[in-house]
């Protein structure tokens, strides 16, 4: 399975930025695509994340109201539509995907820790300056 991501860059606070995110490599079954975010020094974080098959979208409190996860219509693809972005949104964003689906870390981890999923991204740097 390959996880590739587009977007990010650098934008003014107030400002939007989105973020695309494409799995290539496996057959089709639900489960969460997510993406989170890490700066230097702290733990990798959950953003937002969306259970491919149903729609159903899940954020961190911090980006609720400002921030949109989607999935495409080939359930190959997720979107993060940041805006309203503030200079503590500065972060390497990665995408991640659970698909295909484990059990066990289904059974062990929930869908906002970084251990539940097996594939990730490269990452793509989002800058916000004041």
């Amino acid at each position: 399975v390959q996880v590739t991501e587009s977007g990010g860059g650098s934008v003014q606070a107030g400002g939007s930025l989105r973020l695309s995110c494409t799995a290539a490599g496996f057959v089709y079954e639900s489960g969460y695509m997510a993406w989170f975010r890490q700066v230097p020094g702290r733990h990798r974080e959950v953003v937002a994340a969306v259970f491919v098959g149903s729609g159903r979208t899940e954020y961190d409190d911090s980006v609720k109201g400002r921030f949109t996860i989607s999935q495409a219509n080939t359930k190959d693809s997720v979107f993060l539509l940041m805006s309203d972005l503030k200079a503590e949104d500065t972060a390497m964003y990665y995408c991640a995907s659970e698909i295909p689906f484990d059990a066990r870390r289904e059974r062990n981890h929930p869908w906002s820790s970084p251990l539940r999923y097996r594939y990730w991204g490269q990452g793509n740097q989002v800058t916000v300056s004041s």
